[in-house]
């Protein structure tokens, strides 16, 4: 419990740091956000009108920064992240509701599916040398090696065109209403299965090469020793002893990849222009929209940390050792 308590302070502390480096970054960006605004639509506004627009975006001149920074706490604590330039007035809140949804869909299928194929023919293969599954690992080391965003340019070329039944770009077809309906949701199956096979084929390698390489190392220890000599099932000591103390070291790789989930696979949905939350940062980029790129980098930040929290105590069941005191 100690050490659980003192992780989740850890957390707490670099939860503040993030959320106070995400408050002054914006603000130290040089060029004035609301000029931008007003040149952006080629408007004309009265200098009330501009001042109104400074308070709306937390960037009140007349206010003091330490002034600001408490208001943007109490900004979050109301579950407000602000206005988007770019699709102003909208909320910030209102755009991630929109595009988490695909990301988490998207990349935490294809995250988890990778991690437990992955690791599983690991566990074969550092189990059983020499197998067919061992003789994958250049073939998987090689797709693992390519960038994959070049795999979905791959893909593309390959695989998508006019009377192709994969879709090249999009969620979902144009014209179709979003809904919980048969017709949308194979719509959105549709669309996602390039991005899908791109992350997957990409990823599922390096988990394969780690697990094998660890069950290589875990196997000569002496208490897989003792289990065959016990005359336990051979399943057993693989999975009970082996794998199970091998699984350690990719737990955390797999709770940074769970986190790094709601950022998305920027490259991959800006190749298939996928509406997730790593097409909104490439937007959001382009056109310089602060508060969008400040409540993405934020919700980044807080699944890493959540994801890291979670790895900690799947640590706290795993291995015994962390339960121990001094």
């Amino acid at each position: 419990m100690r050490y659980l308590l003192q992780r989740l302070g850890f957390y707490l502390f670099t939860a503040w740091a993030a959320v106070t480096i995400n408050f002054f970054i914006p603000r130290l960006i040089p060029g004035d956000p609301v000029q931008s605004l007003i040149a952006r639509n080629q408007g004309m506004i009265s200098a009330e009108a501009m001042q109104s627009l400074y308070v709306l975006f937390g960037l009140d001149k007349n206010e003091s920064l330490i002034s600001q920074y408490f208001d943007y706490w109490g900004q979050l604590f109301r579950g407000d992240l602000g206005i988007s330039f770019t699709f102003f007035p909208t909320p910030v809140s209102d755009l991630l509701t929109d595009s988490l949804p695909w990301t988490i869909i998207l990349v935490g299928i294809t995250t988890v599916v990778g991690f437990a194929i992955g690791t599983g023919l690991g566990v074969v293969a550092g189990w059983k040398r020499g197998s067919w599954v061992d003789g994958l690992l250049p073939v998987t080391t090689f797709l693992s090696s390519i960038p994959y965003f070049w795999l979905g340019l791959i893909a593309l070329t390959l695989l998508a065109g006019p009377d192709s039944f994969f879709p090249s770009s999009g969620g979902y077809d144009p014209g179709t209403i979003p809904g919980w309906d048969g017709s949308f949701i194979g719509s959105a199956i549709q669309h996602s299965l390039l991005p899908a096979l791109t992350i997957l084929i990409s990823s599922m390698g390096s988990w394969i090469l780690g697990m094998r390489n660890m069950m290589v190392t875990v196997a000569s220890e002496d208490y897989v020793t003792v289990a065959h000599a016990k005359g336990l099932p051979e399943r057993r000591v693989m999975v009970g002893y082996a794998a199970r103390n091998a699984l350690l070291p990719s737990v955390s790789g797999f709770a940074l990849a769970l986190g790094f989930i709601v950022g998305g696979t920027l490259l991959v949905e800006i190749v298939f222009s996928y509406p997730g939350v790593g097409y909104q940062l490439f937007q959001a980029v382009g056109s310089q929209d602060y508060p969008l790129m400040q409540g993405i980098f934020l919700i980044i930040t807080l699944s890493v940390l959540v994801a890291n929290l979670l790895a900690d105590v799947a640590y706290l069941a795993l291995d015994p050792r962390t339960r121990k005191e001094g």
